[in-house]
């Protein structure tokens, strides 16, 4: 470990003297890289010099104690520094840790209804707001693309949408599978609970350097939106739809009154649908690496449980449960996302020093 902190502290005081290189200056697509590459790379280097400056603290302190006249003052000094080390190199494994290349990035949210009828519809929407208060907490900025109302009340039968803002994808990866619902819903007249279920995707979105879309693959039909947009809805052909001949994967949008910035949006998802393709297929090569993770994104597996007559939900990739569901369906997610990250980066840790 102590190697390749020696080797990213040598890199970065290289990073850092190109940077003050006039001609890297003033090469600006360069110099973005370097100064990103060295800002990466500094709360590593900054931990690891804490670290070492520890260290150096304690082996003097030890040192002095030889000296009765500074023992005192060097005891005090191991009983402060010395509790201190432990906790910064911990810290340090887990800056190490391989990084997820997609965290920084924006995502594609899809939102589905899936047992449950009506019931069901009513969740995803309940959902979908749940996850609107989350990101207004981070100062998120969210973009419908489209959605499908149900028959009754405020029900969605599924809603796309693009959520952007800092680590998107960091924060909100581990909610992708399928989420139940317990509840007494308000049509039964017995009392009793139902169970519905709805599906939850989160996808990365993807840059056109990441997924090349050739246009011979692609057939763009246009058609009539339908649902709120005011008076040219049902009247002009902005609504479009993108199949993606060689996987047969479909996207539609109909949010905008555009024609093309529906096209813009359609395209933004299925970019991030073929991505996510990509990376499942990579991860069914990587089977131990898949292992590791807390869940596979995939959407058939049952994640978590919203309990409303036991005010109870239960996460149960790691046996997490909280008695407060009416806040968590006002938005505050964090402490949960925060204990699936902790689990994450222990089974990560484990793992790297087991080589499992």
């Amino acid at each position: 470990m102590f190697d390749r902190l020696d080797q990213l502290e040598a890199r970065y005081e290289e990073l850092g003297r190109q940077m003050s290189d006039p001609t890297l200056v003033n090469d600006q697509e360069n110099y973005r890289k370097v100064s990103k590459a060295h800002r990466d790379i500094k709360p590593v280097v900054e931990k690891f010099r804490e670290y070492r400056k520890i260290r150096g603290g304690i082996a003097e302190a030890k040192a002095m104690l030889a000296d009765p006249e500074m023992r005192e003052m060097a005891q005090a000094e191991l009983d402060s520094l010395e509790p201190r080390l432990a906790p910064v190199e911990e810290e340090l494994k887990i800056m190490l840790l391989p990084k997820d290349p997609n965290d920084e990035k924006n995502v594609v949210l899809e939102l589905r209804a899936g047992t449950g009828g009506d019931e069901a519809a009513l969740f995803v929407a309940e959902v979908f707001r749940m996850y609107m208060r989350f990101a207004e907490q981070h100062k998120w900025k969210v973009e419908v693309l489209s959605q499908t109302e149900s028959g009754i009340g405020h029900g969605l039968k599924d809603v796309t949408a693009i959520i952007e803002g800092t680590n998107v994808y960091s924060q909100l990866k581990y909610e992708s599978g399928v989420h139940r619902v317990q509840r007494v819903p308000e049509t039964e007249t017995q009392g009793r609970v139902h169970t519905s279920a709805i599906t939850v995707a989160v996808l990365p979105e993807a840059e056109e350097v990441d997924i090349k879309i050739e246009a011979k693959d692609l057939r763009i039909d246009t058609f009539c939106s339908s649902g709120p947009g005011g008076q040219s809805v049902n009247t002009t052909y902005s609504a479009v739809r993108i199949t993606h001949l060689p996987t047969n994967t479909v996207v539609s949008c109909q949010d905008e009154k555009s024609q093309i910035k529906n096209r813009e949006k359609g395209m933004r998802v299925l970019r991030a649908r073929l991505y996510e393709m990509e990376a499942e297929r990579i991860h069914q090569i990587q089977a131990k690496d898949r292992k590791q993770q807390i869940g596979t994104g995939d959407r058939s597996e049952k994640i978590r449980t919203y309990n409303f007559p036991q005010n109870r939900m239960t996460d149960h990739r790691i046996g997490l449960t909280n008695h407060q569901l009416a806040s968590v369906m006002e938005g505050m997610l964090q402490p949960t996302i925060d204990a699936l990250i902790a689990h994450d980066t222990a089974e990560k840790l484990k793992a790297e020093t087991t080589g499992e």
